[in-house]
């Protein structure tokens, strides 16, 4: 019952970090793989989909570790949202409190604020702009930029790809973009 509890305790975030930075030596030494989550859906695709489509048309079943890898994701992301959490609110520091009260989010009951992700404002105008157009463009950017955030700034990096620290910077520069100018200019425009 203890080892439960030490593990529904907020961690500090050096910790995922470590475990997440120690998967990159440990995939090249298990057989000289790329850790990245976006690739997974094309193999999805290729392995449910078998189309005439030159894109899809390789050997998936190589990268088949990649498909558990992300499975593993989301079944651990599922058991610790569900039965690792230890009843209390969501810890947020209070300039962001304050900031998040600014567009109208007051809730920190759940990981993510049901003021902006709940089934009741999927047909919405915030579910339009943060749901479809947001998911388009983030699937548009990682397609375009070759990768993800997993794949270019963890692996990448840590190989040393110059395509990988351009990726990473216009990431941050996107996030920086996008929480300080245009997040602010869509909540307006939407509550």
């Amino acid at each position: 019952m203890q080892f439960l509890k030490f593990i529904q305790q907020p961690w500090h975030w050096s910790v995922s970090g470590l475990l997440i930075g120690l998967t990159v030596p440990v995939l090249l030494l298990l057989g000289n793989k790329a850790f990245g989550i976006s690739s997974s859906l094309r193999h999805i695709c290729a392995a449910c989909f078998p189309a005439d489509i030159s894109f899809f048309k390789y050997d998936w079943k190589k990268e088949a570790w990649n498909l558990f890898f992300v499975a593993g994701i989301l079944l651990g992301g599922f058991i610790a949202g569900h039965y690792l959490q230890d009843g209390n609110d969501i810890q947020v520091a209070a300039a962001t409190q304050a900031r998040l009260a600014t567009y109208g989010v007051h809730d920190y009951s759940a990981l993510l604020p049901p003021e902006i992700f709940s089934w009741s404002n999927v047909f919405t105008w915030k579910g339009l702009v943060f749901f479809v157009i947001g998911g388009l463009l983030v699937g548009f950017g990682t397609r375009y930029a070759g990768g993800c955030t997993s794949g270019h700034s963890i692996m990448g990096l840590s190989n040393l790809q110059w395509p990988s620290l351009v990726a990473t910077c216009c990431f941050m520069a996107g996030g920086f973009f996008s929480a300080n100018l245009l997040i602010p200019y869509l909540f307006k425009w939407l509550n």
